[in-house]
């Protein structure tokens, strides 16, 4: 495998019972997304763009295929190795931020880099930085509740590359803001995923996003295409 390629799927296939009937979600997609690239996941609603992603990032198992993460096979792990590569190797960013209500920006985005082991001053400096990339070092000290939609996000952000990932997935970082405030959060989401040097897949239903990304990958019935 190329040295420069972080993530890769092969051969992945992935079915779900439906009451008497199987439903095949994914029909052996493939995909390597190299360093430094931000690929686009485009399809129809209910096509499996958030499986592909669940599976991808360690969360979900596919029936049969090959998940590989920095050129490790990820197949065969186990749980304790498998939660080890989602800490310290993947970052997620979804549709809804899903931030600690009782926490501040910053200690939401401290409390991961903890749980991986960073001491509290290093974790509270690393965020600080972050979230001042992301131009929210004024609102550092609030708590979700007192921001934005699109605040929330940018801590979302922050938070997914906190552990400093090799690999970014984001389902939907967008679509929960209007389309003003999602033009900024993705123009920082691309910048930040291209300085950090990510792989980086973006589920997105929104063509002119997708269009800014490097290339365009579609899911539809189960297949995975280069549009």
């Amino acid at each position: 495998m190329n040295d420069e390629v972080t993530f890769q799927l092969s051969a992945i296939y992935r079915s779900f019972k439906q009451g008497s009937e199987e439903l095949h979600v994914l029909r052996g997609a493939e995909l390597s997304v190299q360093k430094g690239e931000v690929v686009a996941l485009v399809g129809p609603s209910g096509a499996g763009k958030s499986t592909l992603l669940h599976i991808a990032g360690l969360l979900e198992k596919p029936d049969s295929g090959e998940v590989r993460i920095n050129g490790e096979d990820c197949g065969g792990l186990g749980d304790e190795r498998r939660t080890a590569l989602r800490r310290e190797k993947l970052g997620f960013v979804y549709q809804f931020h899903h931030l600690l209500p009782e926490f501040s920006a910053v200690e939401n985005v401290v409390i991961p880099q903890m749980i991986n082991g960073k001491s509290r001053k290093l974790a509270t400096q690393n965020a600080i930085l972050l979230l001042e990339s992301l131009g929210l070092g004024p609102r550092a000290e609030h708590r979700p509740g007192q921001l934005s939609g699109g605040e929330q996000q940018r801590v979302a952000i922050a938070r997914a590359l906190a552990n400093g990932p090799a690999v970014l997935l984001a389902d939907e970082p967008t679509g929960n803001l209007d389309p003003d405030t999602a033009e900024g959060v993705f123009t920082q989401l691309i910048a930040l995923a291209k300085e950090h040097g990510l792989a980086a897949l973006i589920a997105t239903h929104n063509p002119a996003l997708a269009q800014r990304m490097d290339r365009t990958v579609r899911l539809d019935h189960g297949v995975l295409s280069q549009t």
